[in-house]
């Protein structure tokens, strides 16, 4: 083994070494530099039309998209959050207070069966409801508890969570407004043919996009429209509900029919068949048929994964990264069915879309501007 390859081995192992010690160091902060890197690639386009109204003025283009980020995305989020962490406290404290008794409801909805529905429950064995209802008590106060302790951490970790926040909007601006010279650095370094660093970034770039217009803003509709139901019905909690329906609403197989159906039900079997009927056909007519109509307006045929795959990996997501692995996991899941799509086939290459385009203006700013 001559020099050469003696000093290229320490030089990769030294590379290795310092790019781990650079992840651990990172660590604390995955959440906030993997929300950047997302928001800077959905708010790419937005970018480029600024940067051609300003006639090239990178800084100015970036200051404007990421305010325009944070007022679409960001706060509204911050708001729903914090409204939704007093509605988990009044739910705990009505449960406490044996204000809100789902086992009632079971008793209720069972006293409300024809009497023929009765008998044969008795008859298989299934008339006896009681230990129903206490389990499903049980399981209602193990439930709020959990939701008003993870409320509770929440208001403990302010300093953490807005430390984290503000280190998202710095990097985020320099993501948008560096991105073009990081990514062609990241392409130089990359021991990759021009032709596949072009389709590897923009498979990314398309996957990016279509998980998450395809599954967050579809499940974020279809939590909306079913927390506006709720509340128009007057049904108490509406926005836990919506919320609720929408991480549902990111399982394939469940979906929000799992909150709405129960409740419909117990309208039909506590005298209220209007509700009843009200709320089945707008959970089958509108949220049912929200993933259908948008999802291929918003994703078209981008990257589309089986249904089992997005179940495991949102899962698997869930359990490895916390509330981020709603995302993490299926973009994973995503990348790796797309990488080796792309590394076994032919197909020709496609023109690379990640953060900026090669028909933007140039990134340089005019003269008589100080831009750096």
């Amino acid at each position: 083994m001559n020099n050469e390859q003696v000093e290229a081995k320490v030089f990769l192992g030294l590379l290795l070494g310092v790019s781990l010690a650079f992840g651990w160091i990172l660590w604390p902060f995955y959440g906030a530099v993997f929300w950047a890197v997302i928001l800077a690639i959905l708010f790419a386009p937005v970018q480029h039309r600024l940067l051609r109204r300003f006639n090239g003025r990178r800084t100015l283009a970036a200051v404007s998209t990421t305010l325009l980020c944070v007022l679409l995305v960001v706060l509204p989020v911050i708001m729903i959050t914090g409204l939704l962490v007093q509605e988990v406290g009044l739910v705990y404290t009505r449960l406490e207070r044996g204000e809100l008794d789902l086992g009632a409801f079971v008793a209720e909805i069972k006293d409300a069966l024809p009497p023929v529905v009765q008998r044969q429950l008795n008859r298989f064995g299934l008339g006896d409801w009681g230990s129903l209802r206490e389990t499903l008590s049980d399981y209602a106060r193990q439930g709020s508890r959990y939701l008003a302790t993870k409320a509770f951490s929440f208001g403990q970790g302010t300093f953490e969570f807005v430390i984290s926040f503000f280190v998202m909007l710095y990097l985020l601006f320099f993501l948008i407004r560096d991105g073009v010279e990081l990514v062609a650095r990241i392409k130089q370094a990359m021991p990759l043919s021009a032709a596949h660093q072009r389709r590897l970034f923009s498979k990314f770039a398309r996957v990016v996009r279509a998980t998450i217009k395809g599954n967050i803003v579809v499940a974020v509709t279809q939590g909306a429209l079913g927390g506006l139901i709720f509340w128009i019905l007057g049904i108490p909690s509406a926005l836990l509900w919506g919320v609720l329906m929408t991480f549902l609403s990111l399982l394939p197989a469940v979906g929000a029919g799992l909150i709405w159906t129960p409740v419909a039900l117990y309208f039909l079997f506590s005298g209220a068949p209007t509700q009843a009927l009200v709320l089945t056909l707008y959970g089958i007519g509108v949220i049912g048929l929200v993933d259908n109509i948008l999802r291929p307006i918003l994703v078209g045929k981008d990257t589309k994964l089986p249904d089992y795959l997005v179940l495991i990996s949102t899962l698997g997501g869930l359990s490895l990264f916390g509330l981020n692995g709603f995302v993490i996991g299926p973009l994973i899941a995503a990348l790796f069915i797309s990488c080796w799509a792309m590394f076994g086939s032919e197909e020709e290459d496609e023109p690379v879309v990640v953060l900026s385009n090669s028909q933007a203006l140039p990134v340089v700013a005019p003269k008589g501007e100080e831009d750096s």
